[in-house]
């Protein structure tokens, strides 16, 4: 009973019943074929060439379209111009005549922010048209004074004024001195002690790119761009413009204290009361408040910087008829609270989410599933990645072997990365066009594999995973601080233990279990317990998990806990990893999270070895202090009787894969990224029928099956042979 062997053979079976056709499996669409972003770099631009380039790239290398990237210091005609626009709407006419489709790249080179610049002295546009929504800093000016003295000081008039503090530096008591000023000077009569008195001030950074956390920036920004395309074609919006793409937007920017002068009023709005005594946290310990106090200011920090030109470009484009995508730059860094704010809640607004695979030490990879789970959380189905750039000229099996891995996990949207106007002057290798001898060949081979993966998985199907893994972002906001001792580029804080980037990967890299990542504030606004689990209750993609890792976790909010403990009691199973909860994100309310871990641990834990715990409804809770591959393997199946949606035997190395649910049928991408074939059987949970869908050559197949006996479940067994560097679907049948 052999189901996938090397090399491949079959027939393509008449009738299927899935939902799409095997016909367009086979050939598929133009409008499931890869969009590249398409360099206009360094040269003058002309609509023969245009012509030329585009029909090469539709016939010879197989894309179905493109986003123009202008780039580079001798382009012509200039971004943003009229001759510009009707060069632009010329290409856009011209990919509608041949079947193309483009995304609206919203920027002149990256970071998405400036607008480019219009004129010799270099002046960005955006910063030439609203001087006052670019980028801000928080500074902090201090100095101690000395118990018995009074304390006189100018107001400093850099910026606008967000706080007067003054804290012991002792005892860390703090006291707003807003009520200390008069006629723009601080007077205050000190306490017996030594006191830090400390001024907040926004001030305006010399960076020339948008705020990335004000609306208005957003709006304008949006207005001077998206607006001026739309103005000039707008019959060309949701048919052959389809989408919009922004890059590498980001907050390591303004010595990465990135700050709006809005903040304070929006805190208010929004928690009900002023931040002030919070303020020193960005900086200081300032006791137990401290880990409270910087959930409750980069939490907010987060929010804000989601809620701006992610939401406003994602509901533009709605209006619009088009959808919004693009990504964070440096996302690959562990601690996202300097950069991205919240490589997760950055997300929350955003149509399809995206990362960037690109050369260097940066390894995505790695942080794969913390953005098409931050499109799970909240309810989307599109996940975005701009792959291959600044990676030189790889080989075909790191091509393929890259895109099964973001397929794998999530990403349904591979923009590749890229093909150049002028391929004489290519900035970022590879140039991935059929004028490029080393990838000609089998360019459009592969971009019809590409294809197939997207007719399959680029559908609102619902995502299945049985584990979820609390996503650690309060903890990194409770340890964050400003200026800290790394390069803002590389995040500014450490944060000790963390372990969730390992977990995951020894989770999916070396255990087969793939898990969704839950953000706490889905966990506790959208995730509800009873005996059958924990169920995520969004209206697409919903789901119900029985396993819930916790990874090393020190804050956590005392309802997100609370909720954990219950689940734990009803039957769940609960692992931590590293180290146990101590602090809340909720100001002091500590004693209650080591009354709750008491709970889960009524005999304590070790750091020597794993403990474990079980409630009277059979849940079970771990602790960890190592969590190896083999230890979590353990946590994950001593007593179980759950069996999971898809299982490898031990032994094995196991196949990525990724579970999707079709119109009520269940739909498996299982990819070999090992040297060695896999060859063993593997077990699908519930007793099913299934045809094999072969992206590589496009061949349907009919699937032999067995079905046995786990536990209470019926199980269905296959056995499969899978070479290096191949994937397979499985499509559950009527």
């Amino acid at each position: 009973m052999k189901n996938f062997i090397t090399p491949l053979v079959g027939i393509v079976l008449a009738t299927v019943s899935f939902a799409q056709n095997p016909a367009d499996f086979k050939n598929p669409p133009q409008k499931f074929r890869p969009e590249p972003l398409w360099f206009w770099n360094n040269t003058t631009i002309s609509r023969e060439e245009i012509d030329e380039q585009m029909t090469g790239f539709r016939d010879q290398c197989g894309y179905g379209g493109f986003a123009i990237l202008p780039f580079g210091q001798n382009l012509a005609p200039k971004y943003l111009t009229e001759e510009y626009f009707d060069l632009y709407k010329y290409t856009a006419e011209r990919a509608a005549e041949m079947g193309l489709t483009l995304s609206l790249y919203d920027e002149y080179g990256f970071p998405t922010g400036s607008g480019g610049a219009i004129n010799a002295d270099g002046i960005p546009r955006f910063h030439n048209r609203f001087p006052s929504l670019t980028m801000k800093r928080l500074d902090k000016i201090e100095e101690e004074a000395e118990g018995g003295t009074t304390y006189i000081a100018p107001l400093n008039k850099t910026g606008v004024l967000m706080a007067v503090v003054a804290m012991n530096t002792e005892s860390k008591e703090r006291i707003d001195l807003n009520n200390q000023i008069t006629e723009e000077t601080i007077v205050w009569k000190v306490p017996e002690g030594r006191w830090k008195i400390m001024q907040f001030v926004c001030v305006k950074d010399d960076d020339p790119n948008m705020d990335y956390l004000s609306k208005e920036a957003a709006k304008a920004y949006v207005s001077m761009t998206h607006d001026a395309y739309y103005k000039r074609m707008p019959d060309l919006f949701g048919t052959t413009i389809t989408s919009t793409f922004f890059d590498e937007p980001t907050l390591y920017r303004a010595q990465a204290r990135c700050w709006t002068p809005t903040f304070n009023e929006e805190f208010q709005e929004h928690y009900g009361f002023s931040p002030t005594l919070y303020y020193p946290a960005l900086w200081y310990d300032i006791g137990p408040e401290t880990q409270a106090a910087r959930n409750a200011l980069f939490g907010f920090r987060a929010e804000l910087y989601a809620s701006a030109y992610p939401k406003i470009v994602s509901e533009w484009g709605a209006e619009h008829g088009i959808f919004a995508t693009g990504h964070q730059d440096n996302e690959e860094i562990e601690n996202p609270v300097g950069t991205s704010t919240d490589l997760m809640k950055c997300f929350k607004y955003q149509t399809a989410p995206g990362i960037d695979k690109i050369g260097g030490p940066r390894p995505a990879e790695k942080f794969y599933k913390i953005v098409s789970s931050a499109a799970y959380n909240w309810d989307h189905s599109l996940v975005m990645s701009e792959t291959y750039g600044a990676m030189g000229d790889i080989p075909w099996d790191t091509l393929y072997n890259i895109a099964m891995d973001q397929y794998t996990k999530g990403i349904n949207v591979l923009i590749p990365h890229a093909v150049w106007y002028n391929d004489a002057d290519v900035t970022f290798k590879p140039e991935l066009s059929h004028r490029n001898k080393l990838y000609s060949d089998k360019l459009h081979q592969f971009n019809t594999f590409l294809a197939r993966l997207n007719i399959l998985l680029r559908n609102e199907d619902r995502y299945v995973t049985d584990i979820a893994m609390l996503y650690p972002i309060e903890t990194m906001q409770g340890e964050h601080y400003f200026d800290g001792p790394l390069d803002p580029y590389q995040g500014g804080v450490k944060i000790p233990d963390m372990d969730y980037i390992q977990v995951s990967e020894r989770l999916t890299n070396l255990l087969g279990r793939d898990f969704m990542f839950l953000h706490p504030e889905v966990l506790n606004a959208t995730c509800h317990v009873d005996k059958n689990g924990m169920h995520l209750e969004n209206e697409l993609q919903y789901n119900t998990f029985h396993t819930l890792i916790l990874p090393s976790i020190k804050t956590i909010g005392t309802a997100d806990l609370t909720k954990i403990v219950e689940f734990y009691e009803s039957g769940g199973r609960v692992i931590f990893t590293t180290q146990l909860p101590s602090k809340s994100t909720d100001p002091n309310q500590d004693e209650l999270i080591a009354e709750l871990i008491k709970t889960l641990f009524p005999k304590g834990t070790s750091r020597d070895t794993y403990t474990v715990q079980t409630s009277s409804q059979g849940g079970e809770v771990w602790f960890l202090p190592n969590p190896t591959k083999e230890m979590l393997h353990r946590a994950l199946t001593d007593n179980s009787t759950i069996t999971y949606d898809i299982e490898f035997p031990e032994g094995t190395t196991p196949l990525r894969y990724i579970h999707k649910e079709h119109d009520g049928r269940d739909l498996y991408y299982l990819a070999n990224l090992q040297e060695d074939t896999f060859e063993s059987t593997i077990v699908i949970r519930g007793k099913k029928q299934f045809e094999l869908w072969n992206p590589h050559n496009g061949e349907v197949l009919p699937v032999e099956t067995e079905y046995t006996r786990k536990g209470n479940e019926r199980v269905t067994l296959i056995d499969l042979t899978l070479a290096p560097s191949q994937s397979l679907f499985l499509i559950e049948t009527r």
